[in-house]
């Protein structure tokens, strides 16, 4: 249920609008460079919400060709002693098509489209499942990212590597070729990949000519957690993924000459963790489990402290 003057209200108090916050990145004018990242809205349900929250973009999805259950229950878990969550969700979603009319309707905030296969989708024939979401989103997002990274449908990492990667992209891009508007293609990576492969996938990058990155998906790190669920099954998102991101962020900054733009995402939780990630090479930062477990005000708070930084 939503309650008349509620979004007005919560806007006044959350959202905080300055000129050192905003940016233009791929083309795109973000009134801040906080982003809600994929996995939380994933039917495009509380787009006006989380602008409302003061984001200054939202990415939906993952959205897949055909709705799917996920995994099945329990398949997220809090480890609260380590600031982090656990999730197997899976891609769940209802599907690309079911998104489209709320999409519509978005006239306020950057929307991005996070697109992946279906589970039983075999990796053969998963570029028409990227193609097909793709084709219908494309009216509806401001920019892409294609999610191979999810370690949660089995398989799927394999897309990363050279060839398959190569393929997927050089296919969205040549579809967006022939279009009038151009929109921005950025690709999810993981952050569990070998340095041989963050090699390859920046060479890749760059011979497709892609619009930017996203670092970092989850992980399947386990390494130095306390909480008792540490052990579950899935990607673990927050605190412990903090360091890795930033190292990825930095070395991809360092390694394309800061001409690449990035989407910096792991473990953000205060102002002072997307500064470094900022510092560190990104561009636009992205939250997911810090807001899970802070709440809408940690957007206010970390704008503000952006805001306070940048004025030093």
């Amino acid at each position: 249920m939503r309650l008349p003057g509620l979004k007005s209200l919560a806007k006044n108090y959350f959202r905080v609008d300055h000129l050192s916050l905003e940016r233009e990145v791929f083309g795109l004018k973000f009134k801040n460079p906080i982003g809600l990242a994929a996995g939380f809205d994933k039917n495009a349900e509380y787009i006006d919400e989380m602008e409302a929250f003061g984001f200054g973009f939202v990415e939906v999805g993952t959205l897949t060709p055909k709705g799917q259950p996920g995994n099945p229950k329990k398949r997220i878990f809090r480890l609260p002693e380590d600031k982090a969550l656990i999730n197997r969700l899976g891609f769940n979603n209802r599907g690309v098509e079911d998104a489209i009319p709320r999409l519509a309707r978005n006239r306020n905030i950057i929307v991005g489209g996070n697109i992946g296969k279906n589970r039983s989708t075999e990796n053969e024939n998963a570029k028409a499942d990227y193609k097909h979401s793709f084709e219908q989103l494309y009216p509806y997002v401001d920019y892409f990212v294609v999610n191979v990274s999810s370690p949660n449908t089995p398989n799927l990492r394999a897309l990363q590597e050279a060839e398959p990667l190569k393929e997927l992209l050089s296919l969205l891009i040549e579809l967006r070729e022939v279009r009038s508007d151009s929109k921005p293609i950025l690709l999810k990576i993981a952050p569990d990949i070998s340095q041989d492969q963050l090699d390859q996938v920046i060479a890749i990058t760059q011979q497709v000519q892609l619009d930017g990155l996203i670092a970092t998906n989850t992980t399947l790190s386990r390494d130095g957690l306390k909480s008792d669920d540490k052990e579950e099954k899935g990607g673990l998102s927050g605190r412990p993924l903090s360091t890795r991101s930033t190292d990825i962020i930095r070395y991809v900054s360092k390694k394309t000459n800061g001409q690449l733009p990035i989407i910096g995402v792991g473990g953000v939780f205060t102002a002072k963790d997307a500064i470094e990630k900022l510092e560190a090479g990104a561009s636009l930062v992205q939250v997911y489990t810090g807001f899970a477990y802070e709440g809408p005000n940690m957007v206010k708070r970390i704008n503000q402290g952006l805001i306070a930084h940048f004025q030093q």
